[in-house]
């Protein structure tokens, strides 16, 4: 048999979908008894424990372990954003349900707020004073009324060489709400944007708006059952267009000749191939190591205090409160998406390792959870394609980031698919 493409892992369930709508034929190898690799949801709550080397079982107070669905890279989907779009575009919507996450919060002097991103939730915000608020609700009507086709909303601003910094400065806005504005609701893991043209911000702080006028209590979405229901959607599109899928099949050899793929071994059998789309744990003499993240999955009895008893919420820690070079996120999923036991919640923390003790750099998250029942640690590696694949043919997708929400993961899908088709 020939296939266009082989794969495996989340990006790739998504990728080998939208592929065999697109007339691909797919091949869909997985060397895992399940869908979705390293981004998985693990059920029953034992599997967890093992997973990650506790001598005990769960207690008892932790209900029916199979009451349980934890999401070892959890991820909210904006309303309005990338993979909403993947998942409009392909139908799959007709094999999850959703749920709105009830609360955006963000970090500031040790405590945390709602982020405003309405003119009305600006003036009611603890976040600034009087003045500040006036500002920042003039900043978010310029933002609103932005429209890159039309000069008369630029307001002497140009979307191509004005700098974010610049657009705060006209603004007067000071670096709380800066703080804010770039990491909470344009969702910057760092600063490095604020000396770029600010189209890109502006366009970011549209989709958060947006996102977040579809459904009123914030931007993001959740499966009901966790996000393993994603990569299954997606399997089940690629397998209604003819796509064909092995799990539990390990991969022996990637076959090349003359610098490209061929085909991949498995079992004494080579299923021939034009392109290849992996993880970087099959391509490991393609990649680079890009740094590390620590996630921690910590298990509540509670919601989290001073979010309104919320079900489940973000919280965003900007990397300037904390003393530090990148954001911390916190990500707080409960009993009401069919993903714990009744009136437990499971908090994720996350964030990029910049010094030699993780733990440490996650301790402010961490304090905003207490008391915590039971935390799992694990410290990943990131690595990157060393290449675009273009000679080789082998497209390699990017390890998972710390952000709490899909956009960056979706910019990856759209680039291999982009590379795939060129």
């Amino acid at each position: 048999m020939k296939y266009e493409s082989y794969e495996e892992y989340d990006k790739e369930c998504i990728l080998s979908g939208i592929m065999s709508v697109n007339g691909k034929k797919v091949l869909h190898m997985d060397r895992n008894p399940y869908y979705g690799g390293e981004s998985s949801s693990i059920t029953p709550l034992e599997e967890l424990y093992k997973r990650f080397g506790l001598p005990d079982s769960p207690p008892e107070s932790m209900g029916r372990g199979r009451d349980w669905n934890v999401d070892l890279i959890p991820k909210f989907l904006m309303a309005n954003g990338q993979l909403v779009k993947m998942l409009l575009y392909t139908e799959v919507t007709r094999y999850l349900d959703f749920k709105v996450v009830e609360g955006s919060f963000v970090y500031k002097g040790g405590k945390i707020y709602k982020v405003p991103s309405t003119e009305s939730e600006a003036l009611a915000s603890n976040l600034m004073g009087m003045f500040e608020k006036r500002r920042f609700r003039k900043f978010l009507v310029f933002v609103a009324n932005f429209d890159e086709n039309d000069p008369k909303t630029f307001e002497g601003v140009d979307p191509k060489t004005t700098t974010m910094r610049d657009v705060y400065k006209k603004f007067d806005l000071g670096q709380d709400v800066i703080d804010f504005t770039g990491h909470a609701l344009a969702l910057y893991r760092t600063d490095d944007y604020l000396d770029q043209p600010c189209l890109e911000t502006i366009n970011r702080i549209k989709l958060y708006s947006e996102s977040l006028a579809r459904y009123g209590k914030s931007p993001y979405l959740y499966p009901l059952y966790g996000l393993g229901e994603l990569p299954q959607g997606f399997a089940r599109l690629s397998a209604i267009y003819g796509g064909t899928y092995m799990l539990n099949k390990p991969v022996d050899e990637i076959v090349m000749e003359n610098g490209r793929v061929v085909g991949v071994k498995s079992e004494g059998e080579v299923a021939r191939c034009k392109q290849l789309i992996c993880d970087p744990s099959y391509v490991q003499d393609r990649v680079r190591k890009a740094g590390q993240v620590i996630r921690v999955i910590c298990i509540l009895s509670h919601p989290i205090k001073n979010t309104n008893d919320a079900n489940s919420c973000q919280i965003i820690i900007p990397q300037n409160q904390v003393n530090r070079n990148s954001d911390i996120y916190v990500c707080m999923i409960s009993y009401a998406h069919n993903v714990a036991a009744q009136g437990k919640y499971i908090a994720i923390v996350s964030t990029t390792v910049e010094t030699s003790d993780p733990e440490t750099e996650i301790q402010p998250a961490l304090e905003l959870l207490e008391p915590i029942d039971q935390k799992f640690v694990a410290i990943s590696d990131l690595y990157e394609p060393s290449d675009d694949g273009s000679e080789s043919q082998i497209f390699c997708s990017r390890a998972y980031d710390a952000t709490t929400h899909f956009e960056t993961t979706c910019n990856d899908i759209k680039d291999i698919y982009k590379h795939t088709n060129t």
